[in-house]
Protein backbone atom coordinates (compact mmCIF):
# COMPACT_ATOMS: atom_id res chain seq x y z
CA UNK A 1 0.00 0.00 0.00
CA UNK A 2 1.34 3.37 -0.97
CA UNK A 3 0.57 6.32 1.27
CA UNK A 4 0.67 9.62 -0.66
CA UNK A 5 3.44 9.98 -3.24
CA UNK A 6 7.13 9.19 -2.63
CA UNK A 7 8.76 11.97 -0.64
CA UNK A 8 8.39 13.77 2.67
CA UNK A 9 4.65 13.21 3.11
CA UNK A 10 4.93 9.46 2.49
CA UNK A 11 7.90 9.29 4.87
CA UNK A 12 5.88 11.10 7.55
CA UNK A 13 2.87 8.81 7.09
CA UNK A 14 4.95 5.62 7.13
CA UNK A 15 6.72 6.79 10.30
CA UNK A 16 3.30 7.42 11.90
CA UNK A 17 2.20 3.88 10.98
CA UNK A 18 5.37 2.37 12.41
CA UNK A 19 4.98 4.35 15.64
CA UNK A 20 1.32 3.34 16.00
CA UNK A 21 0.07 6.94 15.70
CA UNK A 22 -1.64 6.28 12.35
CA UNK A 23 -4.39 3.65 12.35
CA UNK A 24 -6.70 5.02 9.67
CA UNK A 25 -6.43 6.43 6.18
CA UNK A 26 -8.63 7.99 3.53
CA UNK A 27 -8.72 7.68 -0.22
CA UNK A 28 -10.94 8.66 -3.08
CA UNK A 29 -13.36 6.00 -4.30
CA UNK A 30 -12.97 7.62 -7.72
CA UNK A 31 -9.31 6.55 -7.84
CA UNK A 32 -10.34 2.89 -7.51
CA UNK A 33 -13.09 3.31 -10.10
CA UNK A 34 -10.75 4.94 -12.63
CA UNK A 35 -8.28 2.06 -12.25
CA UNK A 36 -11.11 -0.48 -12.38
CA UNK A 37 -9.72 -1.80 -9.10
CA UNK A 38 -11.89 -3.45 -6.43
CA UNK A 39 -12.19 -1.68 -3.10
CA UNK A 40 -10.12 -3.18 -0.28
CA UNK A 41 -11.92 -5.43 2.18
CA UNK A 42 -11.78 -6.12 5.90
CA UNK A 43 -9.19 -8.75 6.76
CA UNK A 44 -7.00 -7.94 3.78
CA UNK A 45 -3.31 -7.64 4.61
CA UNK A 46 -1.28 -5.09 2.68
CA UNK A 47 2.42 -4.33 2.47
CA UNK A 48 3.35 -0.75 3.32
CA UNK A 49 6.10 0.71 1.13
CA UNK A 50 8.37 3.65 1.81
CA UNK A 51 9.57 6.32 -0.60
CA UNK A 52 12.18 3.93 -2.03
CA UNK A 53 9.47 1.32 -2.72
CA UNK A 54 10.80 -0.96 0.05
CA UNK A 55 8.33 -3.02 2.04
CA UNK A 56 8.66 -1.72 5.58
CA UNK A 57 5.56 -3.14 7.26
CA UNK A 58 2.32 -5.02 6.84
CA UNK A 59 -1.08 -3.82 7.94
CA UNK A 60 -4.43 -5.59 8.20
CA UNK A 61 -7.63 -3.74 7.35
CA UNK A 62 -10.08 -3.88 10.23
CA UNK A 63 -12.75 -1.55 8.85
CA UNK A 64 -13.57 -0.31 5.35
CA UNK A 65 -16.33 2.25 4.81
CA UNK A 66 -17.45 4.38 1.90
CA UNK A 67 -18.71 7.72 3.18
CA UNK A 68 -19.47 11.13 1.76
CA UNK A 69 -16.67 13.61 2.45
CA UNK A 70 -19.11 15.57 4.63
CA UNK A 71 -19.62 12.47 6.81
CA UNK A 72 -15.99 11.84 7.81
CA UNK A 73 -16.03 11.80 11.60
CA UNK A 74 -13.64 13.23 14.16
CA UNK A 75 -12.34 9.84 15.37
CA UNK A 76 -11.33 8.89 11.83
CA UNK A 77 -9.59 12.25 11.37
CA UNK A 78 -7.71 11.90 14.68
CA UNK A 79 -6.70 8.30 13.95
CA UNK A 80 -5.04 9.34 10.70
CA UNK A 81 -2.17 10.40 12.96
CA UNK A 82 -1.34 13.58 11.08
CA UNK A 83 -1.90 15.93 14.01
CA UNK A 84 -5.31 17.22 12.98
CA UNK A 85 -7.49 18.26 15.91
CA UNK A 86 -10.78 18.75 14.04
CA UNK A 87 -12.59 17.42 11.00
CA UNK A 88 -12.26 20.86 9.39
CA UNK A 89 -8.49 20.79 9.83
CA UNK A 90 -8.36 17.22 8.46
CA UNK A 91 -10.49 18.21 5.48
CA UNK A 92 -8.35 21.24 4.64
CA UNK A 93 -5.21 19.09 4.50
CA UNK A 94 -6.87 16.37 2.47
CA UNK A 95 -8.38 18.85 0.03
CA UNK A 96 -4.93 20.35 -0.54
CA UNK A 97 -3.60 16.86 -1.31
CA UNK A 98 -6.55 15.80 -3.47
CA UNK A 99 -6.40 19.07 -5.42
CA UNK A 100 -2.65 18.73 -6.02
CA UNK A 101 -1.24 18.45 -9.53
CA UNK A 102 -0.09 14.89 -8.76
CA UNK A 103 -3.55 13.64 -7.77
CA UNK A 104 -5.22 15.47 -10.63
CA UNK A 105 -2.72 13.91 -13.06
CA UNK A 106 -3.29 10.46 -11.56
CA UNK A 107 -7.04 10.90 -11.99
CA UNK A 108 -6.62 12.29 -15.50
CA UNK A 109 -8.61 15.42 -14.62
CA UNK A 110 -6.68 18.71 -14.31
CA UNK A 111 -9.75 20.43 -12.85
CA UNK A 112 -10.72 17.76 -10.29
CA UNK A 113 -12.16 19.08 -7.02
CA UNK A 114 -13.90 17.46 -4.10
CA UNK A 115 -17.17 18.53 -2.49
CA UNK A 116 -19.39 17.32 0.36
CA UNK A 117 -20.73 14.47 -1.80
CA UNK A 118 -17.34 13.12 -2.93
CA UNK A 119 -17.08 9.47 -1.91
CA UNK A 120 -14.21 8.73 0.45
CA UNK A 121 -12.86 5.31 1.29
CA UNK A 122 -12.29 5.43 5.06
CA UNK A 123 -10.09 2.54 6.17
CA UNK A 124 -9.00 1.50 9.64
CA UNK A 125 -6.07 -0.84 10.07
CA UNK A 126 -3.71 -2.43 12.55
CA UNK A 127 0.02 -2.92 12.20
CA UNK A 128 0.77 -6.63 11.98
CA UNK A 129 4.44 -6.74 10.98
CA UNK A 130 7.45 -4.41 10.81
CA UNK A 131 10.30 -5.33 8.47
CA UNK A 132 13.59 -6.13 10.20
CA UNK A 133 15.66 -3.45 8.46
CA UNK A 134 13.44 -0.40 9.10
Amino acid sequence: MEFAFPGPLRDQLVAAILSGAKTSTSGLVLAYERENEPLPRVGQQLAVVDSEDRRVAAIELTEVRVVRLAEVDLQHALDEGEGDESVAQWRTGHEQFWHSAEVRAELGDPDFTVNDDTLVLAQRFRLVHVAQDT
